[in-house]
């Protein structure tokens, strides 16, 4: 009866630690190539179809990362009926994430979405309903929740090293879409209010929502107040290219700053308490400089642990159990408040006045 036992709970972990089967579903965000480039070091996942109904751009793709032909698919339905993936990754306009994560939902399939969530509340909380009617889980992509010093400045925060913190500044984006480069089937869409949700605010407003979000222990702000401006509409007509955003806590500011206007790729984080200051510097390091001391000092954070280091290696572990997928910086509770923010703050730029939040509807 012994040996049984030890047979079947090694048969267990052997099935457990398996590669994922993975469908990628849209080739049009460009995030797409980072998973490509990375896919074939991964001992998380394995790919088993692309969903792309732009032939052209399949052509593409298959070509330059030298993919088996028969990889390729044009209808999502068909596609996990004969493949029978564990997970979707999500490449599509930000606008069609709802659609794709409800048919996957359909089948029992969960899905990984590229950030923000989505473009409207409205899909925000019919994505929502379909994963507590499915009961799958639906996760969203940050690539600043693989930063390690985020992880370290989140958790001086929680082991009270900062005090109590007043202030956090978020600082993300870069010298524009156009300017470095995106893609022609990307920078359409990215620059479409309708498929993107908005510019800049939407595109980089999010990682510092969602950061906040994580930091407040998923607490939505009483206010949000946001001013977005086009400086250069030659290049951007439809969209802002530049915005701030405040959220007021009861006892915390945050003020967010995502931009098309940077002069260069920044992607950064400061909290302020009264014990102390945490600055985050690129993925790896931080600034630092507590109460009594004269001088801050520059460290590197701790390496991530395997499992929370990467998109795929999250994913792998909440689907197997190892993980549960609530209030951390990619999960669906998070990012429903991340989503009241953002569609908070597009309507306070919008009108000029203060936007209060309410309750979302449970």
């Amino acid at each position: 009866m012994l040996l049984l036992i030890v047979a079947a709970a090694s048969i267990q972990l052997h099935a457990e630690s398996k590669p994922l089967r993975v469908v990628i579903v849209g080739l049009v965000h460009g995030h797409v190539q980072g998973f490509l480039r990375d896919l074939p070091k991964s001992k998380d996942a394995t790919l088993v179809a692309i969903v792309e109904p732009d032939k052209a751009l399949a052509e593409k793709y298959e070509k330059q990362y030298s993919l088996d032909h028969s990889l390729f698919h044009t209808d999502l339905d068909e596609t996990i009926v004969a493949t029978h993936p564990d997970a979707v990754l999500v490449y599509t306009t930000i606008l069609d994430h709802r659609r794709v994560i409800e048919v996957a939902a359909r089948h029992g399939v969960s899905s990984m979405v590229e950030k923000p969530l989505s473009t409207t509340m409205e899909d925000a909380l019919a994505i929502r309903a379909a994963s507590r009617k499915y009961k799958v889980h639906v996760l969203v992509n940050y690539e600043t929740t693989w930063y390690a010093s985020n992880a370290e400045a989140l958790r001086l925060a929680e082991d009270n090293k900062l005090g109590d913190v007043r202030k956090v500044v978020v600082h993300d984006g870069h010298e524009g879409p156009a300017e470095i480069g995106v893609g022609p089937e990307w920078l359409p869409w990215l620059t479409d209010p309708m498929r993107n949700g908005a510019g800049a605010l939407f595109d980089f407003g999010c990682y510092g929502a969602d950061l906040t979000t994580v930091l407040m222990h998923g607490q939505a702000p009483i206010s949000v107040t946001a001013v977005s401006q086009t400086d250069k509409p030659q290049i951007y007509p439809h969209v802002e290219d530049d915005a701030t955003i405040i959220l007021h806590y009861p006892k915390l500011q945050s003020v967010l700053m995502p931009s098309w206007n940077w002069s260069f790729a920044r992607k950064d984080m400061e909290l302020y308490g009264t014990g102390g200051m945490a600055i985050t510097v690129g993925p790896s390091n931080l600034r630092t400089r507590f109460h009594g001391e004269k001088l801050e000092q520059t460290s590197e954070a701790p390496a991530l642990p395997a499992n929370v280091a990467s998109s795929l290696g999250l994913l792998a572990a909440v689907l197997r159990g190892e993980l549960k997928d609530t209030g951390d910086l990619s999960a669906l509770d998070t990012n429903m408040v991340v989503m009241q923010i953002l569609d908070a703050a597009r309507t306070s730029a919008a009108t000029g006045r203060t936007v209060m939040l309410k309750p979302l509807p449970q």
